[in-house]
């Protein structure tokens, strides 16, 4: 018996030991109380410090006049904030992603992967089995040695001598938002390798609109993506980045509102990635059914609420739907249309404390008022 309550003691004093390690970390930077319980986890990144590393970020690149894509993760690698600038196109957003974990998984500064590369070219494709994406860009997020998650920027050529890069704009925010003391000075760049020219070069086509034109949307410039940022994408019908915010901000303050959690995801025309955000507490089956809510919408081209009611009334339908078409048939995912063009889609998920849709819909309607299409059920249209 004696023995038994030797073990208690020993397993207590470890429990006090790993909650006490587990809070190194300032409660400001990372997920806190009832909430960090709730994801038994005190250690991870929150929202508030997400979102302004990324705005930092921002800010930085719009006074170089370059945009990029930003990605940050927790320390489990799942979607915290994610936010692109107008003009970005798909290698810059994906790559952003592809640092943020290579810095996550690595413990370290994607650049010293690609250094290695750079000194050892042969290395290359066992870092890409391994599933690292050896390119400069990623940084792990650490507070008083406690790693809290990842950075990834990716979009903008770099001019390391000038002091701009997608790492420079990463190091500078963190730097910005964490302090010093909690950033590692950055290494050193390496120069590129250059290989020699082929015998018989393949000649390179250039590709460019006749006579410059850009691309008009008849929607107001603050709802779309415009000017030279739309004729980077060729296309001026995809949703802003700040009409983007402005409809998740909006939702976050509706669910917080109703003492509730959301995450949401908004993506464009594309099925690309616009803007991200998880609220602390949410878990990856809240996040992973946002961004499923989402692309349903996006490709159905309806709510995702209809649907669901659809095969509700027809439960004979849901292996064809479900299955062979990839739908994602619960309520929180709409098709955002504003005076009937399609622009993009948002999906949210983790309940919003008054529901899914209803947080959607308020956010939508925060940003682009009445011209904005929503659900509407009969009952209201009654009404």
């Amino acid at each position: 018996m004696k023995k038994w309550h030797l073990g208690l003691g020993f397993v207590g004093a470890l429990a006090l030991a790993g909650a006490a390690m587990a809070q190194t970390a300032p409660a400001e930077f990372v997920v806190s109380g009832k909430t960090a319980e709730d994801i038994q986890d005190f250690t991870t990144i929150n929202l508030a410090t997400a979102e302004r590393i990324a705005e930092a970020c921002e800010r930085l690149s719009a006074a170089e006049g370059v945009q990029v894509s930003i990605y940050i993760l927790d320390n489990d690698g799942n979607h915290v904030y994610m936010h692109r600038m107008d003009g970005q196109g798909y290698l810059n957003i994906v790559t952003a992603e592809m640092k943020a974990r290579t810095a996550l998984m690595g413990r370290e500064p994607s650049k010293n992967r690609m250094n290695r590369v750079l000194q050892n070219p042969d290395a290359e494709l066992q870092q890409i089995q391994l599933g690292f994406f050896p390119n400069s860009g990623g940084i792990p997020i650490v507070v008083n040695k406690q790693l809290i998650g990842a950075i990834g920027v990716g979009g903008s050529a770099p001019r390391v001598a000038q002091g701009w890069s997608d790492e420079i704009c990463a190091h500078k925010a963190l730097i910005e938002v964490l302090g010093a003391q909690n950033v590692a000075p950055l290494a050193q760049d390496l120069p590129p390798q250059r290989n020699a020219p082929p015998a018989n070069p393949a000649p390179v086509p250039t590709f460019a609109v006749p006579g410059g034109v850009v691309p008009k949307s008849s929607l107001p410039t603050d709802f779309v993506v415009s000017g030279r940022a739309a004729g980077m994408i060729y296309t001026g019908n995809q949703i802003s980045g700040a009409a983007a915010k402005k409809v998740a901000r909006a939702c976050r303050a509706w669910a917080a509102e109703h003492n509730g959690t959301m995450s949401l995801y908004i993506i464009n025309t594309a099925g690309e990635f616009v803007h991200m955000e998880r609220m602390d507490g949410q878990n990856y089956n809240n996040i992973r059914t946002a961004l499923l809510k989402a692309q349903t919408a996006l490709r159905g081209r309806q709510p995702t609420s209809i649907r669901a009611a659809q095969l509700r009334n027809e439960p004979g339908g849901q292996p064809r739907q479900l299955v062979q078409f990839g739908f994602f048939a619960v309520a929180g995912g709409i098709p955002i249309v504003v005076d009937g063009e399609m622009i993009g889609a948002i999906g949210v998920g983790g309940g919003a404390g008054g529901g899914d849709e209803a947080c959607a819909i308020q956010g939508l309607k925060a940003a682009f008022g009445d011209r904005v299409a929503v659900p509407v059920y009969p009952a209201a249209a009654a009404r």
